[in-house]
């Protein structure tokens, strides 16, 4: 990926103006638009497409990727995570501890399979000794003769062999043996030797395999001589017997049965061992010691021999396993789907003209069915138990406001004519009005409890308080605009300075010229000329003409523009992070937490007043006590709730000091750049950078 380096720090929706993004990481992108998706959580260059992928089929399915959205986290540990969440599987304590990639993959089939693995789990472990613990788990054999970090896996998986044919493991469980060591003495002891002689430090593998094929040898040759002893002699079956007992010295009899998915499958494996000859009847006898009788595949069986398919690990047993019940969903009448995020231009700028900004919905409309959840179905093991089926898991009914539930307890259906939202869960459906014509003076001044939407512009002092948002069709010129929540111009504002926009959330437009704009969200558009801009948000210019030019801009979170100024040198101050405007709220702040604090005194007062008439002997009414303890504690969580808004904006301008003006294109002489009151004037002309403090000085790096 060419130059991908200069482009770390970009954080901004990049799909149309990076050159620099590989062929593979647009189509995410482009994937994600088409589906509908917030693409912004994974359009930066540091994830890889591969991490995109996994980003985006996340938020397809509507879990919480930002659990592991981090570009630290490869694509397998994300992928991982992203499984995990579907079943309910929190992973992120196990990555905080050091598992990643094949270590999830094992920790989480464990823990889906309800496995005791956190008992057993060490930090040093990696993934194959996991799995040979978890292996074990599922045979329920005794893994403390093995489950420590002290074995690597390849002497786990001797050791458990070894319980898996109930032999005594701790003649070799000795970890200074090495796995090839704990091989031969596994294997002399399910032969039935003495192993005592050498299951020693002393002898290497080839030295033990030696003496075990000796005692194999001795053993039957001893037993060819007792024969001998009751035969005939001189009779051909004497000749026969002899050569049988060649033929036995030389013939091994080596496989293995492991099981697996907690009892539901059985593997056969056999190695290729010169010598070695399995038969179906060994095959049958082993599964008919581990008491295994269901579901066992005769035709795999007969393959596996008759084929000698060695070296192949073949499933020869399988159980039917439960079916989980399918979980309660909601069936949607209205569009979900509706992009957040306008389409982008050729030029990399935001096509706000076209964009579906809401939802309409009438009184009584359906709005969504609850399916509730199914019974699951019980399954089998191959040991012939049942398996208890888990049922579908029952979703919490929706919230919000603006529509009722019907009798039947499942039907959602609207209460008025309004705007639909589902937002963080919730249903929101509030009062819109529809302006069919265009805003004047002569209209007169429109207060509305709910939105907004007018199908016209806004001329000639026209004035809207709404206390939802306001969306405009077509442009604002001279006008005041008042919303609780956010405000969309899809085709610009052009005034003389006497245009007025308030919002409580977000400010977007193709375009604002000369408009002053106080907004507690970002601000964005195409390009923004001489305004005044206060906003605790970020202000975000897209596109290869997009300019930020004159006025003044106050942006607590930050500046992302790809022009600044012009050639002119028309002055353009930005003004970031700890501004005036952070300053104020964070006042406000202070003096509502003083307010309670107040408040809260003169109830701790009340509170302990009543206590001395308690302790006098005298009655309080109880329903009196209550409700100033109620109070009580309600006030200390306002403060609490107070302090973490406080707290949490001090941490955000933190996090914007990191990348707080971002210059995509040209920055041109006479703009000047203050962050948290330390000023920066450019005296030249400088292309692609980003100003940023360091050592209390704003400094130029390049992007």
């Amino acid at each position: 990926m060419a130059n991908l380096d200069s482009n770390m720090k970009q954080r901004h929706f990049p799909m149309m103006e990076n050159v620099e993004y590989q062929k593979a990481q647009n189509q995410e992108i482009k994937l994600g638009i088409e589906e509908g998706l917030d693409v912004s959580v994974y359009s930066n260059p540091e994830f890889n497409w591969l991490q995109m992928e996994q980003i985006r089929m996340g938020l397809k399915d509507k879990v919480d990727v930002s659990v592991y959205a981090n570009p630290a986290n490869n694509y397998e540990t994300m992928r991982q995570i992203r499984l995990s969440l579907y079943s309910g599987i929190d992973l992120i304590p196990y990555l905080d501890r050091g598992f990643e990639d094949d270590d999830l993959e094992e920790i989480r089939l464990a823990l889906l399979n309800r496995l005791p693995i956190d008992l057993w789990l060490q930090d040093n472990m990696c993934a194959p000794q996991i799995h040979e613990i978890r292996i074990g788990l599922c045979e329920d054999i005794d893994i403390s003769a093995y489950a420590s970090s002290k074995y690597n896996w390849m002497q786990m998986q001797q050791i458990r062999l070894g319980l898996e044919k109930k032999l005594d493991v701790s003649i070799y469980s000795n970890h200074f043996f090495n796995h090839a060591q704990m091989r031969e003495i596994r294997l002399g002891l399910e032969a039935g030797l003495d192993v005592s002689s050498y299951c020693r430090l002393i002898y290497s593998a080839t030295d033990m395999k030696e003496k075990r094929q000796a005692f194999i040898n001795r053993k039957k040759a001893s037993g060819t001589a007792r024969e001998e002893s009751v035969k005939d002699s001189g009779s051909s079956k004497e000749a026969v017997g002899s050569k049988s007992s060649i033929v036995d010295t030389f013939r091994k009899n080596e496989f293995v049965i492991s099981i697996e998915e907690n009892g539901n499958k059985a593997y056969a494996y056999i190695p290729w061992v010169p010598g070695n000859v399995v038969t179906k009847d060994d095959i049958y006898h082993d599964l008919e010691r581990r008491e295994i009788v269901f579901g066992i595949k005769k035709e795999a069986i007969d393959d596996l021999i008759d084929r000698k398919r060695l070296n192949e690990k073949v499933l020869i047993a399988e159980g039917i396993p439960a079916k989980k019940g399918e979980d309660g969903w909601f069936e949607w009448f209205v569009r979900l789907d509706l992009p957040r995020i306008p389409a982008p231009l050729p030029d990399g700028g935001v096509d706000y003209v076209n964009i579906e900004a809401f939802e309409m919905v009438d009184e009584g409309e359906k709005i969504a069915v609850y399916h509730r959840a199914e019974e699951g179905t019980s399954g089998k093991n191959i040991y012939g138990e049942s398996i208890h089926a888990e049922n579908g898991i029952e979703k919490k009914p929706l919230r919000g406001v603006g529509f009722t539930i019907e009798p039947d307890g499942v039907t959602y259906t609207s209460k008025l004519n309004g705007k639909f939202e589902f937002t963080g869960g919730r249903i929101i459906i509030t009062n819109m009005l529809i302006v069919r014509e265009d805003v004047t003076s002569v209209t007169g001044k429109l207060e509305v409890d709910g939105s907004v939407y007018v199908v016209g512009s806004i001329y000639s002092g026209g004035y809207i308080k709404a206390s939802g948002d306001i969306i405009i069709e077509h442009n604002v010129e001279t006008g005041k605009l008042i919303a609780g929540g956010n405000v969309m111009i899809k085709k610009g504002s052009c005034s003389k300075n006497d245009c007025f926009i308030d919002a409580g959330g977000e400010v977007s437009g193709s375009f604002f010229e000369a408009a002053n704009i106080n907004a507690g969200g970002n601000v964005k558009a195409n390009y923004i000329m001489n305004s005044n801009i206060n906003t605790m948000g970020r202000v975000i210019v897209s596109g290869s003409k997009g300019v930020l030019l004159g006025g003044k801009i106050s942006a607590v979170k930050g500046v992302d523009t790809y022009n600044l100024g012009n050639r002119m040198h028309l002055k353009t101050i930005l003004d970031i992070g700890r501004n005036e405007m952070y300053e104020k709220k964070q006042a406000e702040y202070a003096e509502n937490r003083e307010k309670l604090l107040n408040e809260l005194a003169d109830l701790e007062k009340e509170w302990n007043k009543m206590f001395m008439l308690c302790s006098a002997g005298k009655d309080v009414p109880e329903e009196i006590s209550r409700k100033v303890h109620a109070a009580i504690d309600i006030k200390s969580q306002k403060i609490a709730e107070l302090d973490g808004e406080a707290s949490k904006l001090a941490n955000l301008t933190e996090q914007t000091m990191k990348e707080p003006v971002c210059i995509r294109g040209r920055a041109y002489g006479g703009s000047m750049i203050i962050i948290n009151s330390i000023k920066y004037t450019l005296t030249a002309e400088v292309k692609r950078a980003v100003f940023k403090l360091r050592n209390k000085q704003v400094v130029m790096v390049a992007l």
